[in-house]
């Protein structure tokens, strides 16, 4: 048989979800999916298309390469959000696929004529910039907390918020235990696609408000509350400081390695005792294994990981360049593996200025320590071995290595010693 494209002309087929929504809010950039009403998964292979879905039937189109799903009901038989029954038959109604989608602004279609289908109610929730979930099975999918909290992050610049009846099933379906039921990459999946949003601060600020960051990133949420001294942290709680480090974060970066680690460098404050408060002793090293068991439950890529275990440990060092002794300093370097990683001080510098700036009323602080630790690396690393054992030859033997490391340990320390002398005002 001859494969022709225009034979899916002899289905019902719409355009659906990111592509209309985004349209309507005159955004520019989503990918363009379609569904088919009325076909089944014969039809689609004669007419040339290739099939790519493993859990229920998705489509390429042999010459746009777009995606076409075959309109289908889902109905949960198990728990996480893969304990679903696909329907896809012929008989499946628009309306009906449209149903089973989360929220309503993703739930309007588009005819090949371009006649909007919004049978709930979308284009009025988008004009009044609204989440709200389609149907009461929305619950049955507990993926759609972090999606809701992911919306809300990335439309918050258009001023949406969650109806309050999605907000309250949020908090029903967080309470109900089946968030522990995710698939650790999913998870992480939706934080990435959050941290790297304009505001990912409102990702992690509806997750804690529902309940949901207390199983998903309990080490974030228990800062919520714990207090911080006013003379350094005017905004007190450090939850909040941390929501604000995070939005200087994406002020300075839009790495994610930047962000997560802004996220994650304050989780030991959240172990300090109460009676303790408002100090934090050694808070840098407690969030270590903290952060660890985090990234470890969340599969999270190293990168992120040893930045956010870095940025925990030396953030503070970086706070105070302008009193820290020469030796510290180089300690601080070669705990970050600098001199082989340079762009790993870069993304830490940016985690700690995001720190410094992360404070009610400080947002706009100068942060020179930043540039000071860089000027002693750069004049650390301008060191050249060869250079100098030329200057203080070393012996072959057992012990040569060692010989070259102290020389070039302490090679580094006097430079950083020069430097720190002609950059610090008071040095």
């Amino acid at each position: 048989m001859t494969t022709r494209p225009d034979d899916i002309n002899a289905f019902a087929t719409y355009l659906v979800g990111g592509a209309v929504r985004d349209t309507l809010l005159d955004i520019e950039g989503s990918d363009r999916d379609w569904v088919v009403v009325g076909a089944t998964p014969d039809a689609m292979l004669k007419a040339g298309f290739t099939p790519v879905g493993k859990d229920f039937p998705v489509f390429l189109h042999p010459v746009t390469k777009e995606e076409y799903a075959l309109a289908r009901t889902e109905r949960k038989s198990g728990t996480g959000y893969k304990g679903f029954t696909v329907y896809a038959t012929p008989d499946v109604t628009l309306e009906e696929d449209l149903q089973r989608r989360d929220l309503t602004i993703n739930a309007i279609a588009q005819d090949t004529d371009g006649n909007l289908i919004d049978p709930w109610g979308g284009v009025s929730d988008l004009n009044n910039r609204l989440l709200r979930h389609v149907s009461p099975a929305f619950a049955e999918d507990p993926l759609r907390v972090l999606r809701v909290a992911r919306f809300a992050a990335r439309f918050a610049g258009e001023g949406f918020t969650i109806a309050d009846e999605t907000r309250a099933l949020m908090e029903t379906m967080s309470a109900s235990g089946e968030l522990k039921a995710l698939v650790a990459e999913r998870v992480w999946r939706e934080f990435e696609k959050a941290l790297q949003s304009d505001q990912p601060q409102v990702f992690i600020e509806v997750l804690h408000d529902c309940g949901a960051l207390a199983t998903l990133l309990p080490e974030v949420d228990r800062l919520f509350g714990v207090p911080q001294p006013a003379q350094w942290h005017p905004e007190i709680d450090t939850g909040t400081h941390t929501l604000m480090s995070l939005q200087q974060a994406c002020l300075l970066s839009d790495d994610l390695a930047v962000r997560f680690a802004t996220l994650m460098h304050d989780v030991g404050k959240g172990l300090t005792p109460s009676k303790d408060w408002p100090q934090h002793i050694a808070h840098e090293h407690k969030g270590i294994p903290a952060i660890a068991d985090a990234c470890q439950r969340l599969r999270v890529p190293t990168e992120c990981a040893d930045l956010a275990r870095l940025s925990s440990q030396f953030h503070t060092h970086c706070h105070q360049m302008q009193v820290l002794k020469p030796a510290t300093v180089l300690k601080t370097l070669e705990g970050l593996d600098a001199f082989r990683r340079p762009q790993r001080l870069q993304k830490f510098l940016q985690v700690c200025e995001a720190d410094a700036r992360g404070r009610a009323g400080l947002e706009q602080q100068p942060y020179p320590q930043a540039n000071l630790l860089w000027q002693c690396f750069v004049a650390a690393d301008g060191i050249n071995v060869p250079t100098l054992l030329q200057q203080k030859p070393v012996t072959p033997g057992p012990d040569a290595g060692e010989k070259i490391r102290q020389m070039l340990h302490q090679a580094r320390l006097a430079q950083i010693r020069d430097t720190l002398s002609r950059l610090r005002p008071d040095s």
